[in-house]
């Protein structure tokens, strides 16, 4: 299975798969429909406490990846959306960060693309 990331204000495109909102709140000026989503998974976004300790930082992004994927190895949700999406040829992890070069989605991808 393909992984891929795409942000949530992109506009939905047949071989995205199946799309998950990886975000743990939901993005501001997108409605559910726009969204086009087959599933919202909390689980797999990072605490609260990490998400707020990092703010999108880039020079913080290297810790942040370390402490993200600890907190991914310590839960059993991605291995549980791999097989959600298991009949999928693509899994899309949706996010609402504006930057594309840092954010969680990126640390999520690499994660689940070992798991697979």
């Amino acid at each position: 299975m393909e992984i891929a990331i795409k942000r949530v204000y992109e506009r939905p495109d047949a071989g995205d798969g199946y799309r998950v909102l990886v975000d743990r709140l939901w993005p501001r000026g997108v409605s559910r429909a726009r969204a086009e989503l087959d599933e919202w998974c909390k689980d797999v976004a990072p605490s609260s406490e990490l998400r707020t300790w990092f703010g999108h930082r880039p020079e913080l992004f290297e810790e942040f990846g370390q402490r993200y994927t600890t907190e991914l190895e310590s839960s059993s949700a991605p291995q549980a959306l791999i097989e959600r999406a298991a009949g999928a040829d693509r899994l899309t992890l949706v996010y609402a960060a504006k930057d594309p070069q840092v954010n969680h989605a990126l640390v999520l991808a690499d994660y689940l693309r070992r798991l697979t």
